[in-house]
């Protein structure tokens, strides 16, 4: 059951960061994630490449 799709307050949990913040990513377009009704979900695979193709940008810079 590791596959399964993580709602916003699990991911903010997961990242280390506040819902508010997962929600500002969410609106700048930035993290990646799919709406399903009225609410976001994740995959975690997704969200882990996500995170490191943004520390690799910040190195780059």
């Amino acid at each position: 059951m590791e596959d399964r799709w993580l709602s916003v307050e699990e991911i903010s949990v997961y990242l280390g960061v506040t819902k508010d913040t997962v929600y500002k990513w969410l609106s700048e377009k930035k993290l990646p994630a799919h709406k399903v009704g009225r609410l976001w979900k994740f995959k975690k695979e997704d969200v882990d490449v996500w995170v490191m193709n943004q520390a690799n940008s910040h190195k780059k810079r």
